[in-house]
């Protein structure tokens, strides 16, 4: 049985790598065609959204949606689970997400999150963190969202963490609406927490024939309070994650 899993997993793995390196090939032949930056990334997030949708197929994901995605652009906040958070995410969203800068990296993974919009930081170095703020303060300002995980870590508790201020603080600012969202996978060994690296975690998420998730858009919150946008969004994604667990149990 462990055989047939990693077998599978191996499968999918290699299935995803080869779909991965075909778009991103042509989307790196299409920037040729194309001066601007701001164009080659813009480009760059709907390829991101292809290669996500095939992944979905490959991997054997299967999401039940709760609520309406998100029209309107803005700070998009998630609990935090596993580097797959954002791929449930923005399977349909065109956003700029956040990163750890460990992930930049990762074979291909790495070059493609480069070039498809993604924003590195490095939380440990604070000169990185105010350029990773003025990064997402321009982003806002031009319209587009951003995804962020504001626990800045991942876990297995069944509520969020502490919500780290920063981007509340733009977006009450800014005035621009955060967008609570709230994901959870059935089984609590799909997060990647610890020590766990890439490749075992992988094996042992999706060497399974299904991976089930569950993700839920909550309403805008909006408020020149920062404070009140964290309290408000993490009411909502915590009272949403406790419903996803009630009905898993």
């Amino acid at each position: 049985m462990i055989l047939l899993r990693t077998l599978l997993a191996i499968i999918r793995l290699i299935l995803f790598a080869l779909t991965t390196i075909t778009i991103y090939g042509l989307l790196l032949i299409t920037n040729i065609f194309y001066k601007s930056k701001t164009k080659k990334v813009e480009r760059g997030i709907i390829y991101r959204r292809s290669i996500i949708r095939l992944l979905h197929y490959i991997v054997g994901s299967k999401i039940k949606v709760y609520g309406e995605e998100p029209k309107e652009s803005g700070l998009i906040i998630s609990n935090h689970r596993t580097y797959f958070d954002s791929i449930v995410i923005l399977k349909n969203i065109l956003g700029y997400p956040i990163a750890k800068k460990e992930v930049a990296s990762w074979p291909l993974i790495g070059n493609v999150c480069k070039t498809t919009g993604v924003i590195f930081v490095d939380r440990e170095n604070k000169t990185d963190r105010a350029k990773t703020r003025n990064k997402v303060l321009k982003t806002l300002k031009n319209g587009f969202s951003i995804l962020n995980t504001p626990e800045g870590t991942t876990h297995v508790k069944p509520t969020t963490i502490h919500f780290k201020p920063g981007a509340f603080i733009l977006a009450a600012q800014l005035g621009v609406p955060v967008l609570p969202i709230a994901v959870d996978y059935k089984n609590l060994g799909d997060a990647w927490i610890g020590d766990d690296t890439f490749l075992p975690h992988f094996i042992r998420c999706f060497g399974k024939w299904r991976t089930e998730i569950k993700v839920s858009y909550l309403k805008p919150v909006k408020s020149e309070n920062p404070e009140e946008l964290i309290l408000t969004s993490k009411k909502l994604i915590d009272d949403e994650l406790l419903r996803f667990r009630k009905e898993w149990n």
